[in-house]
């Protein structure tokens, strides 16, 4: 909901309405709402989400757990049983599905839980306006007349009504395809003017890229035109490479496990075995073979490694991204900051002639102190660096720096007269001049004066100093208001030059991510003699360098064939930074972006890893997929690490499933074909399911070998399917051996049932031991919590025949005799399968 439905029938649209009218429509005023007012209006018409409600409730949630069609059917099988008066057998299924269930349940509840909880560490706030008052709340408890207060880098967080602003540029490009920042003032316009000239209005999804307003919420939620739009278009995240493979993974098991169970029912039919009996077989065998719970296996696991690395101050906002996180070969990054000590500081400031100047300083004060626009490390150096008596000045007016103009220009009423100080990158500032002033207050024409300005200029940049100009031109005092036309016939007064040293530990940071196969990319705006200077400083003297102008010149195949030999791309403008992403990825790189500002979007966006921090502008953090509480790469090892733990860990349960799991329902299909009677029944087959799923939701504590997390690794289905197909078939050699051994002893149908139980579920327990190092298995210790988990089902599943629930499940105590037996059979198969592991990875590569 997005306005009161009674005002909404009637109403002109908003940006056709004068502003006090449309104040008065939705019950507010310039000051905003009383908080008590808004938090009606928050329950009244709910929160401002485009999906609703983005909790999922518990109700829902354990429901999730049977809404597959195969246990739909399973359980429409075991009613049928239970009406035919086969009660006990049908009670005992859905109870095993019932605690199954239940397992994934309380797995993905705790899960959902701690992501919540994570999420809510890096949430967006926006500053309203309560009780005239600025409060700051999250986005998604705005409400239609609510006034919000936005500055540069904030992120729209509803369709607004403009009711003041100061130089406001809005990038639209996310709801119009409008490459330029959209110029926003108050106003009435037509009713029918077009969405993108709609200059007025603020739209939810796009972000201020300069300037500041105050407007009104208008409409919240879906109640947007960019909730409209999404709910057309069904917009939901781009699919992640690893939601991709758990998705083929599903599909390849799905075509297994349909083929066989159609041709198992069939055949079991036609050998005139009963009905019902021969359908919940098939439909158990079905839930043998499908990693019934792989979405709570992975939503444990991947919840698992957020908490870990939110230990290591990385907090996940997408889970899928751990993987890309893991699998991430090159990372791009600005220097300040993350390379560097982030505090930057004034190393002098001087006049055209390279001598310290008190009088610059204090214009440069002057243009920093008012500064209303974003908080930038620049304007905090010069305020701290050298204090200015305000007595006598006062601000008039403000241009805030934008990306293009690259200046930021104040106009200011200083003892008795009004100047324009303007300060910038040094070029974008000597643009707009006409002429220097020298030390004595004569004037030169700004032609004689350039050559030496810039070598000046490259002389500072050679010393690693980042450097800006500062001018300024005096203007009418009737004059009260500037724009950027203004800029223009200013006097070039000096310097300002900033320092920002290394990390004293970046050296050996930028080590480990090589050793862990992680490029560092520079990208930065710097000139080429700074960022040289740095590079020098950082351990990449002798890498190849990439300048802006270049890569404007060249192709998009040209851009592809030089990105991977370069390491630090400089002068690079923001829309160049997206341009060197996209080139990477099609070079075949998974590529990483680390960027906290306004002009590092579209880079965000374009990376397979958008990685921002938590002191970004909101824009940044809420295009980032990781957010990191520190700006520090040595935050980002730890979190790349943690990041591979978890894959590696996701990947085990998939090897379970295939390994195992999926031979032992394979042979049990076929052996169904000869056997005159089922060889396990559909609540035994259940039974082993559930048994040798328990062990597996510890995975996520396993303890991981160092080789599996030295490299990138990625998804890879045809690897799967190899291991499936070698270890699956290793499996049905000795589930034979099995058959053929309890054939031969010729035990009673009940005991081989009972042995064929038992040689299942120990050796599909035991068989994480083999599978889930590359290692041999008495070299590689297990995580605890495995450890243990493992050990009891294999003593409980060993101690169900001889207790009182045995009769109920169908099994009876075996001699000592053949348990010695099967004790070999398994021994056997572990053994086996820990030689063929070796073989495997040493033919098949990874």
């Amino acid at each position: 909901m997005s306005i009161y439905p009674d005002k909404a029938k009637n109403s002109k649209p908003f940006w056709h309405n004068p502003i006090e009218q449309q104040l008065t429509q939705l019950h507010s005023s310039p000051q905003g709402l009383a908080q008590q007012d808004a938090l009606l209006r928050l329950k009244r018409n709910g929160a401002n989400r485009l999906n609703g409600d983005n909790k999922i409730g518990a109700w829902r949630l354990l429901l999730g757990q049977f809404k597959s069609s195969i246990i739909l059917l399973l359980l429409f099988a075991t009613g049928l049983s239970f009406y035919l008066n086969d009660h006990v057998d049908a009670i005992i299924i859905l109870t095993i599905i019932l605690i199954s269930g239940l397992l994934g349940f309380w797995q993905e509840k705790g899960a959902a839980d701690a992501v919540q909880k994570l999420l809510e560490m890096v949430e967006i706030k926006i500053t309203v306006l309560r009780d005239a008052q600025p409060l700051e709340i999250p986005a998604d408890e705005l409400v239609v007349g609510d006034v919000v207060r936005l500055k540069s880098g904030d992120v729209v967080p509803a369709d607004c009504l403009l009711l003041k602003t100061a130089n406001l540029f809005v990038d639209e490009a996310a709801l119009t395809g409008e490459s330029y920042p959209a110029e926003k003032i108050p106003g009435v316009l037509a009713v029918d003017t077009p969405l993108a000239q709609r200059s007025n209005a603020l739209w939810m999804g796009t972000h201020v890229q300069s300037g500041g307003a105050d407007a009104l919420v208008v409409a919240t939620g879906k109640a947007t035109e960019f909730g409209k739009l999404s709910g057309r278009l069904k917009l939901k995240a781009p699919e992640t490479e690893f939601e991709r493979g758990v998705r083929r993974f599903g599909y390849l098991l799905m075509e297994v496990t349909l083929i066989l169970v159609m041709i198992i029912f069939a055949v079991n039919v036609y050998l005139h075995k009963p009905v019902v009996d021969s359908f919940l077989f098939a439909l158990a065998l079905a839930v043998g073979l499908t990693p019934q719970l792989l979405p709570a296996i992975i939503s444990v696991n991947l919840a698992h490694g957020a908490r870990r690395m939110a230990e290591h101050k990385v907090i996940v906002k997408q889970l899928a991204s751990i993987e890309n996180l893991g699998s991430m070969n090159v990372l791009c990054s600005d220097k300040t900051g993350t390379l560097t000590e982030g505090k930057v500081q004034v190393q002098g400031i001087y006049d055209a002639l390279g001598n310290p100047s008190e009088r610059i300083s204090r214009y440069a004060y002057l243009n920093a102190i008012y500064e209303m626009g974003f908080n930038n490390p620049i304007d905090t150096a010069i305020r701290e660096f050298k204090q200015f008596d305000l007595d006598n000045n006062h601000k008039l007016d403000e241009i805030p720096y934008d990306f293009y103009r690259k200046r930021l220009s104040m106009l200011i009423a200083d003892q008795g007269e009004n100047l324009l100080i303007c300060k910038g990158a040094l070029t974008n500032v000597l643009d707009v001049c006409s002429h220097l002033e020298q030390a004595d207050g004569g004037l030169v024409a700004k032609a004689d004066a350039q050559a030496q300005i810039l070598q000046r200029y490259q002389d500072y940049s050679r010393q690693g100093l980042r450097t800006l100009g500062l001018a300024y031109k005096r203007v009418d005092l009737a004059q009260t208001g500037i724009a950027p036309s203004d800029e223009t016939g200013l006097c070039f007064l000096g310097f300002l030059t900033f320092f920002d040293p290394p990390k004293a530990d970046c050296i050996d940071t930028i080590s480990q991510l090589r050793q862990l196969g992680v490029t560092l990319k520079i990208i930065t705006g710097d000139n080429r003699l700074v960022a040289e200077t740095l590079s020098q400083q950082l351990g990449f003297a002798g890498s190849k360098m990439l300048i802006g102008p270049d890569i404007a010149k060249m192709s998009e195949r040209a851009l592809i064939g030089r990105v991977a030999e370069v390491d630090v791309f400089v002068e690079v403008e923001p829309n160049q930074k997206e341009s060197i992403i996209i080139a990477l990825k099609k070079a075949g790189f998974v590529v990483g972006y680390m960027g906290d500002g306004i002009n590092d979007v579209s880079a965000l966006h374009a990376a397979d890893v958008g990685i921002s921090v938590d002191s970004a502008a909101d824009v940044a953090k809420d295009t980032a997929q990781i957010v990191l509480l520190e700006k520090n790469l040595q935050v980002l090892v730890a979190g790349v690490k943690e990041g591979r733990i978890t894959f590696a860990n996701t990947l085990k349960y998939v090897f379970m499933a295939t390994s195992s799991n999926f031979g032992n329902m394979f042979s049990m299909a076929g052996a169904s074909l000869f056997l005159p009677f089922l060889p396990l029944l559909p609540k035994q087959i259940l039974l082993t399911n559930l048994l040798t799923d328990f062990p597996e939701m510890t995975i996520a504590s396993d303890n991981i070998d160092a080789e599996m997390v030295s490299q990138p690794k990625r998804w890879d289905i045809h690897f799967i399917r190899k291991f499936m197909m070698t270890f699956g078939i290793i499996s049905s050699v000795f589930d034979y051996m099995t058959f053929a051994l309890l054939l031969w002893l010729e035990v009673p149908v009940e005991q081989f049932r009972t042995g064929w139980f038992l040689e299942s579920v120990v050796s599909a327990a035991l068989i994480v031991f083999v599978v889930r190092s590359r290692k041999p298995f008495f070299t590689s210790r297990p995580g605890n919590y495995l450890l243990v988990a493992t050990l009891t089902v294999v003593a409980l599943t060993i101690s169900l025949p001889y207790t009182p629930l045995a009769a109920l499940i169908g099994l009876q105590p075996l001699p000592l005799k053949l348990l010695g037996y099967l004790s070999l059979i398994v021994a056997g198969y572990i053994t086996s399968a820990e030689i063929a592991k070796h073989v495997f990875y040493r033919l098949v590569r990874v």
